[in-house]
């Protein structure tokens, strides 16, 4: 099977102050065994990029209760108030994006893109510090791509050799986080044998992922 690895050993391959793509939307879709890990292993100094930062006691809220993240990129950080708490206090930096923008950054460092152009944000505070390019008489934000030491995917199937399939809404931010992590490690519901995915259902490619997490026996 291909990289396969329990979730504690995958923890270990995560160092002090990496940077995380970590896929779901208020937890949906999160690969939380391997959350679990890194909140066991006690790995600090986090960069997380991520739609949101979800709940207390849920998904990526998980490391934030932990003390473990020092910046977040997201898209909102409303629904989880330890998250606004930490930033109040200067224990954790944030970077809003809006939700549109932060995918196609995403989506950009993972084609190779050198940046996104995009009206979102323009005559708000979104704009300061960035530069500003007018195409056929519109103007523009030049929105810099997003990439990550790692990308943590949370998959409904998995097979032999690493191919993904999401279930409904949880497809969300995975497939596109998947392009832009550096090492993919992807948990999912059931590993199956090379076939029972059907070849239309794969949205993740295996040549894509880099471990797979097995339950221990």
């Amino acid at each position: 099977m291909k990289g396969a690895l329990r979730p504690e050993a995958a923890a270990e391959m995560i160092p002090e102050g990496a940077s995380l793509l970590i896929g779901g939307f208020m937890a949906v879709g999160s690969p939380e065994r391997m959350i679990d890990a890194l909140v066991a292993r006690g790995v600090g100094g986090l960069t997380v990029i991520a739609n949101d930062t979800a709940m207390p006691g849920k998904g990526v809220g998980k490391l934030i209760s932990a003390g473990l993240v020092r910046h977040v990129i997201a898209s909102h950080i409303g629904l989880n108030p330890e998250t606004q708490a930490k930033m109040i206090a200067g224990e954790i930096t944030c970077e809003l994006v809006p939700q549109g923008t932060l995918v196609e950054r995403i989506r950009a460092g993972g084609m190779g893109l050198g940046g996104v152009l995009t009206p979102t944000g323009l005559a708000t505070e979104v704009e300061t510090g960035k530069q500003i390019v007018t195409v056929e008489g519109n103007r523009y934000l030049v929105e810099t791509p997003l990439k990550a030491d790692f990308a943590l995917i949370g998959a409904w199937q998995a097979d032999y050799v690493g191919n993904l399939s999401y279930l409904l809404t949880a497809q969300n931010f995975n497939p596109v986080m998947a392009l832009s992590g550096r090492t993919v490690i992807a948990e999912a519901e059931s590993i199956v044998p090379v076939g029972v995915i059907p070849p239309d259902a794969v949205k993740t490619p295996g040549v894509l992922v880099d471990h797979l997490l097995i339950r221990a026996a």
